[in-house]
């Protein structure tokens, strides 16, 4: 057994993939079904493309909801590779949650589909979606024509009819295993984040081995987080592929906007980022943001600057400039020339991610770092300002991941200085590949009897 089926087998988690063909309300009824608004849900077909894995609880019990894109059999282009994604969900499932619009009635597409899912020999769910009244629930009956079986009548919007769906997924799925503890972290958690376009998707498929999320030249192909269990130089990881940050999160509309929330939210559940740069183009300022918003929210940083093939010699000239220049401010993070199209040094993503993560994690004693401290302030004090010279009168470490140290002083530093004293832990302690946070505690001055 291979070290991530192992993982796998450790969880022990059933999966339930829900199938069917464009806008029948699949994304609404995950949500519904996992009791909370994750999988991006807009009124226009095609919004999910991935097949996007989602945790779910019911009557104490878990397993694994797999949302996937619409299926239609004879599709071409980008449609064809969803399809595909559709049928590996299958194939992957213990058990299938088939959902069909009550209100249309089957469709040509709805038998071909049938076809394929007899086919599997997986236990096949019928979801007649849409189902908000008794009108609809007579319509619904002529779905007995696909045989299936009985159709259970579901209100993905309202709710009605759910509980008695996830009770018959229960019946149809192994064993479900009761809730984990919580200390049970599982994998290490790697977003890829990014702009749109700049091959964060081909680079999951590259590291993953296979074609595992939908590309497409077509910007803003990726729209859910994907999570996927990736084996990284003997090390399991959970990647979470990412829709690219548009400009401004109000610029986006309709799905897009759900879609940077999404990737916001991936970020903040991480532990390390991998931010994918276009080096084939000029550093713009929607990558700064991007790094910029990693810095913030904490996590270690990984630059990979993607597409290196499609480089020549003077475009790496000006990419080292624009690295002094622009990516000053992130001289700590780790960086990585790849090219996920061709494979180029996606096998030094590992050793990256390691000394980012072990930044990230690393720890300094109290009295090391009061050592530091007072040979630092020794040799250069904070400068006097209005007569006042404020003095650091000791240090600690609050937490690592990210290091953070809180510094008692008997005064407001200037910003200037805190820089300096971050720039300067870094080079003594080392820190590569995470942000460093300093954080002040004034001592209030006592009052004279």
């Amino acid at each position: 057994m291979s070290d991530i089926a192992a993982a796998e087998e450790s969880q022990v988690l059933p999966v339930v993939a829900v199938v069917g063909r464009p806008n029948v309300g699949k994304s609404t009824l995950v949500n519904r079904m996992i009791g909370r608004r994750e999988a991006v849900v807009q009124d226009v077909p095609g919004v999910t493309r991935d097949r996007v894995s989602y945790d779910a609880t019911w009557n104490g019990r878990q397993f694994v909801l797999v949302d996937t894109g619409g299926w239609a059999p004879d599709a071409k282009g980008m449609a064809a590779q969803v399809t595909e994604q559709a049928e590996l969900a299958v194939a992957a499932a213990d058990a299938v949650v088939f959902v069909v619009d009550a209100r249309v009635g089957t469709q040509d597409v709805d038998e071909a589909v049938v076809k394929v899912l007899r086919r599997s020999g997986k236990p096949v769910l019928l979801a007649a979606n849409k189902v908000d009244d008794q009108r609809t629930e007579a319509e619904a009956a002529a779905l007995w024509q696909l045989g299936l079986g009985e159709p259970m009548t579901v209100s993905a919007l309202h709710g009605r009819g759910s509980g008695d769906l996830l009770d018959a997924i229960l019946a149809a799925i192994p064993q479900a295993p009761r809730m984990m503890s919580e200390g049970d972290s599982g994998p290490r958690r790697v977003a890829i984040v990014g702009k749109p376009n700049v091959g964060k998707s081909s680079l999951l498929n590259k590291v993953a081995g296979q074609q595992r999320v939908v590309v497409d030249e077509v910007a803003g192909t990726t729209v859910d987080p994907v999570d996927e269990l990736v084996e990284v130089d003997g090390e399991i990881y959970r990647f979470i592929d990412t829709a690219g940050i548009r400009r401004r999160v109000k610029e986006a509309s309709g799905h897009e906007y759900y879609a940077s929330l999404r990737t916001h939210g991936a970020i903040e559940r991480a532990e390390v980022c991998i931010a994918v740069v276009d080096a084939s183009e000029p550093v713009t300022e929607q990558d700064l943001r991007i790094l910029t918003s990693v810095e913030e929210a904490g996590r270690a940083l990984v630059i990979a600057f993607n597409k290196w093939d499609l480089t020549d010699d003077e475009r790496r000239r000006y990419l080292r400039r624009e690295i002094e220049r622009d990516l000053v401010h992130f001289e700590w993070a780790s960086k990585i020339n790849i090219s996920a199209l061709t494979g180029r040094h996606v096998d030094h993503l590992g050793a990256a991610i390691k000394e980012a993560l072990a930044g990230w994690e690393m720890r300094v004693s109290t009295g090391r770092l009061n050592a530091f401290l007072g040979r630092i302030v020794a040799a250069h004090p904070h400068p006097v300002r209005g007569g006042k010279q404020p003095r650091i009168l000791f240090g600690t470490q609050a937490h690592a991941g990210p290091p953070t140290f809180v510094l008692f002083t008997t005064g407001e530093l200037e910003p200037g200085y805190v820089r300096f004293l971050r720039r300067r832990l870094r080079e003594e302690f080392g820190f590569q590949g995470t942000p460093v946070h300093v954080e002040l505690r004034v001592r209030e001055k006592r009052k004279r009897k």
